[in-house]
Order: C-alpha cells, then structure tokens, then sequence
C-alpha cells in the first residue's frame, strides 16, 4: 500500500493572522473506523457466514484473489458505511479501515476487491444461489431469537425502485412514468427485524403470487416455531380471496386494508351519519368505529370488516379494514393493531434511502436480487448495532443516516506493530463510552 498521496496544500481562510491549510500528509488513516464495529455486529448475527456459506463459488481456484468470505463482507461493509455502489471498491480497497473487517492486514496486506471483481462475483449468482440465501436471512431472523416468540408479525409491503437501463424484467409503471422493479419487503413488525426481501417486476403482485410467497415462508417459520401465532399485516392491494383464503387454511391471522366500495360504503353510511352529527354538534374532530360482515363475489365466506368513519376540518375520511380476528375491539384493531403498520415505512426508508437498496443497476434479474439481498445484509447489521448494540440508549431508534454518520463516520491513525494493531481514534470523538457500551451489549445477546 502506498503510504500516503503527495497532494499540495489547500490553502483556506487566515485564523488571527495565521496561515490556515489542509494537507493531505497526515498519514496512514481510514475515515470509516466504525467499520469494526460492524464486524462484531457480524460476529454476533452471522448473517454474512450465512450468506457466504449459500454461495458456491465456481471460479477457477487458479484465478481466484479474492475470497466470496472477502467479497461478501466488502461490500456489504461498504454499503453499512454509505458507499452504495460497486464502483467505490475501486477507491476503498486499500482503506485501512475495511480490510481489517474483512479480515486482512490493515497495512502489510493485500488490496480488497477492485469493481471489475465485484462486478462479475455479482453476476455469477445462479437461482439456486438465489434460494440459499433467502433461506440464510429466514434462518438468521430465527436465530436472532433467544426462545421462540409467542408471536410475529409479517408486515409486507413492496416499494418502487426506478431503473434506467435496459435490466430484465423491469416494466414501464404507470403511476411513476418510468420503467421500474417493485420489491417485496417482509418484516418483523414488533422488532423492525428483516424477513426477506424479494425482487419483482415493476407491477404489484397479484393474490397467487403473494400466496407463493408466503406459503414457502410460514411453512419455514412454522417448522422452526411449530406454536408461534402468526399475523399478517399489509395495505389494501394485499387483500385478495386467495390472500384471504391461505391465512383461513393456514391458521394465520390477518388485518389487511380493503378498498372502499359502493357496498362497504352503504354498510357503513349509519356510523357515517353518525360522526356528521356528532361533528355538527360539537365542531370538534370525530372518529368512530364499527365492524360488520361483508362477503364479495369473489370471496369464500363473509369476513369481518373493522370500519373508521372520521370527520375533520379536513373532511371526511372513511377506511374499511378485513380480518379473522374476532374477539377484539373495532377500535382496538384499527388503531393498535392496523395503524402500527405505518412503522414498516420506516424500516423500508432505512433500507431504500440510506442503504440504497434501489441501486440495481446490473444487467442480469438474478444479479440485481443478489445486490438487493447484500444491501438487506447491511440493513441486518446496522438494526442489530441500534436494536442491541445501542439497547438502554437515546439512540436505540436513531435513523440508519443518523448511525453512520455518528459511529462509523470516524477517523482513525492506523499502526501495525508485529503483535497488535491499533487504530487510534481522534481524543475529540464525543462519544467513546458508547463503543464500549456496544461491545458490553453485543456480549450479552444471541450468539
């Protein structure tokens, strides 16, 4: 590694008459020194062992310089750190910082992975690759668990992901006037724990294909969990009679949102007229609930439909919600239950907007689901550093921009001695009680 760029002094405002400049000679450093924290937040999760383990390398042993251990753990550490695209390994990989979490010498050892590598590890996946790693985040969420939950939550939604090339299976989106993918996100509603990710064309999916999906997926949880009560939480374009029927055979509670119609509004209009007066009365703000059963054409039997008539300045704002519970509160079920799925926004901008999971730009469907499920790693890694790590701290429900930015964002000297390295972090950092309390929290939890 070379020891440091020549580069001249860049001069800047005097400071009482001082000369003020910056110059690039401070020697051997990484500004991403949080980078090892994150390898022990992988050390405790194994969420990267798990993916490196499903990934067959067919790369002849003769031609190899780079490990899938080192390429995996490249780029997902690199994307954790804000460094998105396939294109930064070309200036990161002679960071300090990042080949000591992959696992090399810091100084003495060999450069990490330059793009074209990258580039072509991506590509190589095969849909038996693809399967395996999808089976390695479903075990790692269970894994993740000291004893078996009485419950979990599945929150799916999917998210636009705009492309601008000519990448397979990308369709031209209406709504968004563009040519687009249209991931599935799945979640642990309670935790904000990642289930899966699965890239899609760029239309929503229909009732048989949720149904495909979930069924692999309950089957796999329910072998783990054989008494776990599962609940299955999504906006209104999840419900549909197969979605519907599937929950009914599978012992799976559902609240799906259900699109208003001229029925359900007919149903409804006596809790609607309600609320007017109430409003009329006391030109104060009214909200109500009802429920009743309701069965479409298309459906198997009636369901119960949660209604919410609510008058405001705003107007009026009507929403209708299906489900099988049936012992539970209208009320109960559309605020504390229905209306926390608004927390799943959250985890997909944590994952969209500061991971850059939407950066599939590769060619091949197959490596863009790959990339897809690398940026979910990091996403796995940066909740684990919040959700444990920083566990009995202000900063346990901080942003994933708020976390790089305060503790992977730090520059540290590098020196590597014969027996120990050590990289030395600025005497001004404001929060070094921090690290230790991550280390401690890390310590205790799941292995």
């Amino acid at each position: 590694m070379s020891t440091q760029d020549n580069h001249s002094k860049v001069p800047l405002a005097s400071i009482f008459g001082k000369r003020l400049d910056l110059a690039f000679d401070g020697g051997i450093l990484t500004s991403d020194s949080g980078v090892l924290l994150l390898r022990e937040v992988e050390a405790k999760t194994g969420i990267l062992s798990r993916i490196i383990e499903a990934v067959k390398d067919r790369r002849h042993p003769s031609y190899v310089a780079h490990s899938v251990s080192e390429l995996v753990k490249q780029r997902v550490f690199q994307i954790a750190c804000g460094y998105e695209d396939a294109n930064d390994c070309d200036a990161l990989k002679s960071d300090p910082g990042f080949k000591a979490a992959c696992g090399r010498l810091p100084l003495q050892g060999k450069d990490l992975s330059s793009q074209p590598t990258m580039s072509r590890f991506e590509n190589q996946m095969s849909r038996s690759d693809l399967y395996r790693v999808a089976r390695a985040f479903l075990d790692c969420f269970i894994a993740s668990y000291k004893k078996p939950p009485s419950s979990i939550i599945l929150d799916i939604d999917d998210t636009q992901d705009t492309v601008y090339g000519t990448q397979q299976l990308s369709l031209f989106n209406g709504y968004l006037g563009a040519y687009a993918y249209q991931p599935l996100h799945i979640y642990e509603g309670q935790s904000g724990k990642l289930i899966t990710t699965i890239l899609r064309p760029g239309v929503r999916p229909d009732g048989k294909q949720i149904v495909t999906i979930l069924k692999r997926l309950v089957a796999y949880i329910r072998q783990a969990w054989p008494h776990v009560a599962l609940f299955l939480r999504g906006d209104a374009h999840f419900s549909s009679p197969e979605v519907q029927d599937f929950c009914a055979t599978k012992d799976l509670y559902f609240i799906l949102g259900q699109t208003a119609n001229t029925r359900l509004l007919t149903l409804a209009k006596p809790l609607i007229d309600q609320a007017k007066s109430l409003y009329a009365d006391t030109g104060q703000p009214v909200r109500l609930f009802t429920s009743f059963y309701y069965q479409a054409q298309t459906w198997a039997c009636a369901r119960r439909i949660i209604c919410k008539a609510e008058i405001t300045t705003r107007g009026q704002n009507t929403r209708f919600v299906v489900t099988n519970l049936e012992s539970s509160r209208a009320s109960f079920i559309y605020q504390n239950i229905y209306c926390a799925r608004g927390q799943m926004e959250n985890f997909i901008k944590n994952h969209k907007t500061f991971l850059h999971s939407d950066r599939t730009s590769c060619h091949a469907f197959g490596a863009n689901q790959f990339r897809l499920f690398l940026h979910s790693a990091a996403y796995v890694l940066l909740h684990t550093l919040a959700h444990i790590g920083l566990q009995g701290t202000m900063w346990i429900n901080a942003q994933f921009d708020t976390l790089q930015n305060r503790f992977l964002k730090v520059a540290g000297r590098v020196c590597e001695l014969k027996t120990k390295i050590t990289f030395h972090l600025p005497m001004s950092f404001p929060l070094p009680h921090l690290y230790d309390k991550i280390l401690s929290n890390l310590a205790k939890a799941v292995p």
